[in-house]
């Protein structure tokens, strides 16, 4: 039903999540459109905040690598960021000068290794960062700290391996590396470092129908080659030799099923079409936050910017975005 010009439209969107772990999501997200859908993926990538390295002061470097390179791959480290919601960005901090010691916009860290073994490489790892602050510290080392305590790894790591870092650098004999190095909270949309999905990707929900009095005209070995001309496993033949939907997610809306129909002569014996208010996401992060907490705190996030918008909106001034929509 049409509704009158002017008049409001409010949808309640549903979600129902499909798997659950610290470092990966898969839920449903039903009622709602592409914009609403394409806003929280690109919230969780972007707008998402996380602690990581952002000031490095190197006192003693001998290595091989240079100092901006050293301080490129420290950044690239992921820190826990559990309570960078709750931080200030240093921008925005008035209780310090930015120089690292502040207890509400930064974490300091301290790395000292030098190589005194004349046979032996001594690898430099994120596990030789300490930091001032035990919330914030590399994520192998909280998953080693967690291992310690008898618990089981959450994300699914091989505990039988030596848990060894990340290499930051290998020191040969005489070798030396000093640093301090100052962690700030950030979003992904100023650098990738402050990023905490790995990938966040939404496809929406076929709908796959099947015209079965066409499908009984097929014979078996026509039906066959039906299901393998699709190049993902979508379509199986049940015990009675019909052609029925096995794994509807797998398609990959690539037409060959309805082009195949259409070269047997039966156009409409497959019907796809993409549920335009349904979607499925799939999440995974890079331990910086577990994948429930990206997820409601890109809500958050989002709700925050839409709640901006509204008081603007309220106030009758929108800004450039009042410009571009034609407004006054």
């Amino acid at each position: 039903m049409d509704r009158p010009v002017g008049a409001s439209y409010q949808r309640f969107p549903r979600v129902r999540i499909r798997d659950l772990k610290d470092d990966y999501a898969k839920f449903e997200l039903r009622d709602t459109d592409a914009s609403m859908a394409n806003a929280l993926r690109r919230v969780m990538i972007a707008e998402v905040p996380t602690v990581a390295i952002d000031l490095v002061e190197i006192e003693v470097n001998s290595s091989v690598l240079n100092d901006e390179f050293i301080a490129h791959r420290l950044g690239l480290i992921p820190l826990t960021s559990a309570a960078a919601m709750q931080m200030r960005f240093s921008r925005d901090c008035d209780a310090c000068d930015g120089d690292g010691s502040c207890e509400y916009c930064s974490v300091e860290f301290h790395l000292a290794a030098r190589a005194t073994d004349s046979d032996q490489t001594l690898e430099v790892t994120s596990n030789d960062l300490r930091s001032m602050d035990p919330k914030v510290c590399p994520v192998d080392q909280a998953r080693a700290y967690q291992q310690a305590l008898g618990g089981t790894d959450p994300f699914g790591a091989n505990t039988s391996n030596e848990n060894r870092g990340i290499l930051i650098v290998k020191l040969r004999r005489g070798q030396e590396l000093r640093l301090r190095a100052i962690a700030r909270k950030g979003i992904g949309k100023d650098h990738a470092k402050w990023s905490p999905a790995a990938t966040v990707t939404f496809m929406y929900e076929p709908d796959i129908r099947i015209n079965e009095e066409l499908m009984e005209t097929l014979t078996v070995e026509e039906r066959r080659r039906l299901i393998e001309s699709s190049p993902t496993k979508v379509f199986k033949l049940d015990s009675a030799n019909q052609v029925v939907v096995d794994n509807a997610e797998a398609y990959t809306y690539d037409d060959e099923v309805i082009k195949h129909a259409e070269a047997l002569g039966k156009p409409g014996l497959v019907e796809i079409n993409a549920k335009e208010d349904s979607f499925i996401f799939t999440v995974e992060t890079t331990g910086a936050i577990t994948a429930y907490e990206l997820i409601m705190n890109a809500i958050t996030v989002l709700r925050q910017k839409l709640d901006a918008v509204r008081l603007q909106d309220d106030d009758g001034d929108l800004g450039e975005l009042g410009a571009h929509l034609g407004g006054p």
